[in-house]
């Protein structure tokens, strides 16, 4: 099969390898999209570390067609078109006993621990199919949208940790698909108000197209001054750092409320480290969450929301490609002038 092989830092392989056999509770997948996820180039430049193998496939965005069952595979079939949480939780530590699975002790990801998603076919563990982490997909439910499933039940933990409600003034900073996805729950959710912080003029107006209410150039415009005519002077409700950049954790506290929630969801590059006004946070009593990763719950969620058009998640893909020029497809989605990329096989 045809495969994108990481096999170093900056090393990035298109070419020929063997196909993957169904061992006992395996399945088979033959790949139909997979998205290049931000976390991807991190990886690929080596600024992301743990869990990578080398040599290895990695891409953790994922939808395809069932084609082997291992023995004793039971609930799937050659035909079924699936996609799958890829972090698998181990269900028996202590976070996943406390209903924390996404910070499960042990977990294991595709991608990462295990081959992902940029080649023709995937080998899913039997481990993944033991703990329900593969899907059926809704009838109707393009491949695309299936494989955003997981980009967009990490924005829900997220937004589920910010607490984003009825009535909220929410500022995103960031808008890449991820800081879109934000926009499109938030509003989902009720936010009054929308405030995008972006630099890149193009996604700017793509988050204006996608009902955000105003869009921020902060090289131009001082972003605290932008959010407080907006909102009486008081600040945001939420505030969500959807891009890994160190100086913008404190900017975030300078733009939200007293009270108000600050979720940096975004993570850091290796060795990144970010300076923060601790006495914002003390003073005015803002509440500071992170956001790891996905459950299986919320992956269900955001598989549905994306099928029934709740959430049109597939219109941030603005590039496609084929696995064969896999290099190509992350050239493009590290350029800026990208949304979403997508990587399909026939």
């Amino acid at each position: 099969m045809k495969a994108a092989v990481l096999r170093a830092p900056k090393v990035l392989e298109v070419g020929d390898i063997a196909t993957p056999e169904a061992q006992p509770g395996e399945l088979i997948l033959a790949i139909r999209a997979s998205t290049v996820c931000g976390t991807d180039l991190r990886i690929l430049t080596g600024k992301k570390t743990k869990g990578v193998r080398f040599p290895s496939i990695i891409g953790h965005e994922f939808a395809g067609v069932v084609v082997q069952t291992g023995a004793g595979v039971q609930g799937f079939a050659a035909g079924d078109r699936v996609c799958m949480d890829p972090v698998i939780p181990c269900r028996a530590c202590s976070y996943c006993k406390a209903g924390l699975e996404n910070v499960c002790q042990n977990r294991q990801a595709m991608g990462y621990e295990f081959d992902g998603g940029f080649a023709e076919y995937v080998r899913v563990p039997a481990i993944a199919l033991a703990s329900g982490n593969v899907f059926k997909m809704p009838d109707g439910m393009s491949f695309e949208a299936a494989a955003l499933s997981e980009p967009l039940a990490c924005c829900i933990n997220g937004q589920k940790n910010a607490q984003v409600g009825l009535g909220d003034t929410v500022v995103i900073l960031g808008a890449g698909p991820i800081g879109l996805m934000h926009a499109a729950l938030a509003r989902a959710a009720g936010a009054r108000q929308i405030i995008i912080s972006e630099p890149n003029a193009a996604r700017r107006q793509a988050a204006l197209e996608r009902g955000v209410h105003h869009a921020c150039d902060p090289t131009q415009d001082n972003l605290v001054d932008f959010v407080k005519q907006r909102t009486d002077g008081l600040g945001a409700d939420v505030v969500i750092l959807a891009i890994g950049v160190p100086a913008l954790a404190n900017e975030a506290l300078n733009v939200v409320r007293k009270g108000g929630r600050v979720n940096l969801f975004a993570g850091f590059s290796q060795g990144d480290m970010s300076s923060m006004d601790v006495n914002l946070i003390h003073y005015n009593e803002i509440t500071v969450t992170g956001a790891s990763a996905l459950t299986r719950q919320g992956y269900e969620l955001a598989m549905h929301m994306l099928s029934s058009g709740q959430i049109d998640a597939t219109s941030l893909i603005t590039h496609r490609f084929e696995v064969a020029d896999s290099l190509a497809a992350f050239e493009a989605a590290a350029s800026g002038h990208a949304l979403k990329v997508a990587i399909h096989n026939a």
